[in-house]
């Protein structure tokens, strides 16, 4: 048999998906399993969105510009200016999914072996975009004994070398929820000038901060015009995960138009999904006011009630809707496997993400999951019951 390529061999597996298997056994012997694994909302999609794509009346499904359609990114533009992002319908592309944002600022900006730093815990994908790009994650870690906050700068120098090219984070940030505040994006606009790098700002979760906490973006960091990219997605905004809908924004224009190769490689972004996500800009106020209150409702209840289990640990999370929780077991992959396998409570379980696959770092996570509050509160609630009485007899917990 002919062999496969090494890139084939070196992509990992979903940590958020490749326990599908189990909970479908789980399911199979009629048993409710509460997805806490991924960030799929329940909230409703807009019907503004919905309408757009009942009432299409387009004759043919025609391919767009490479770079998305011109009334939809004049429209983006609109919206990023209406809450002081200051770009134009020129300076970003319409991508499949924040996802291929990511892998095209990757392929712009890096060569093969060259490295990306990137705080630790990190969304498991950006593993699977490096490889993808044949590009290095050198991670650097946060803790959660300070609920994630940025690594210190010097941290990140002591990794910086001739082959590093670029530092990634997501704010508010998945998994941890955390929200880098104005001074630590300031730190690293230090540390990205001192070192001449790119950097590369993940911001689909901007609408979801709490606490009265405001979201800052990498774009309005001074004099960084010609270093940042942003990333953004109409995935959360909007609940519309499966529009496949994203956006590489930049004042660079040497990374637009390199990055628009690319793009025209895949000739255009989804039709639909641009037809629903520029629908979806005129989502009215009233929707965003619903879905955050939702969001604070739900995210409270979820860190109380693990708070309240014997020998668990749940920072409060500043945005997005996951948290990171240290939980008292041995393996968080076993654990995550033995609770959809071996246990159920009144034939409900849960379904958890360990957090190894959002570390770099071999050996850490190993006592923590990430949990996405995403489910309505008396769902919500039902999980935290059984999840609670999971821990009482999971063969390996360690206190």
């Amino acid at each position: 048999m002919p062999q496969l390529s090494d890139k084939g061999r070196l992509m990992p597996e979903s940590p958020i998906r490749k326990l599908v298997p189990y909970a479908e056994v789980a399911k199979a012997k009629g048993r409710t399993v509460y997805h806490l694994n991924i960030g799929q909302p329940d909230i409703k999609t807009p019907e503004v969105a919905m309408e757009a794509i009942r009432n299409c009346q387009e004759k043919v499904i025609e391919y767009s510009h490479s770079a998305g359609n011109i009334s939809y990114r004049k429209k983006l533009a609109k919206m990023y200016q209406n809450i002081g992002i200051d770009v134009n319908e020129e300076e970003m592309l319409i991508t499949t999914g924040g996802s291929e944002a990511i892998t095209f600022a990757l392929m712009t900006c890096l060569n093969p072996g060259d490295e990306v730093i990137i705080p630790e815990p990190f969304y498991a994908n950006y593993n699977g975009f490096a490889v993808a790009a044949g590009v290095n994650v050198v991670p650097v870690t946060s803790s959660i004994e300070n609920d994630f906050a940025l690594p210190a700068i010097e941290e990140f120098e002591k990794l910086i070398g001739p082959k590093t090219k670029a530092v990634v984070i997501c704010n508010p940030n998945n998994p941890t929820g955390y929200l880098y505040s104005k001074e630590e994006l300031n730190q690293l606009r230090e540390l990205i000038l001192k070192h001449d790098l790119f950097l590369f700002s993940d911001e689909v979760y901007r609408e979801f901060c709490y606490g009265g906490e405001e979201h800052f973006s990498a774009m309005n960091l001074e004099g960084m015009d010609q270093h940042v990219i942003m990333m953004d997605s109409v995935s959360k905004r909007y609940s519309e995960c499966g529009v496949r809908i994203g956006a590489l924004i930049t004042k660079n224009k040497e990374v637009i138009k390199t990055a628009l190769k690319f793009a025209q490689a895949r000739l255009c972004p989804p039709a639909f999904g641009q037809i629903a996500a520029e629908a979806s800009l005129e989502t009215p106020k009233e929707y965003f006011e619903e879905v955050y209150n939702e969001y604070i409702a739900r995210r409270d209840f979820v860190v109380a009630a693990l708070n309240e289990m014997d020998g668990v640990y749940c920072p409060t999370p500043k945005g997005a809707f996951y948290t990171v929780v240290k939980l008292p077991i041995d393996d968080a992959d076993k654990f995550a496997q033995w609770i959809l396998e071996d246990f159920e409570y009144n034939n409900q379980t849960v379904m958890v993400a360990p957090a190894t696959g959002f570390y770099a770092t071999k050996g850490l996570g190993k006592n923590e999951v990430r949990i996405a509050y995403v489910l309505k509160k008396e769902d919500l609630a039902k999980a935290m019951v059984a999840l609670a009485e999971a821990l009482k007899v999971y063969p390996g917990r360690t206190r």
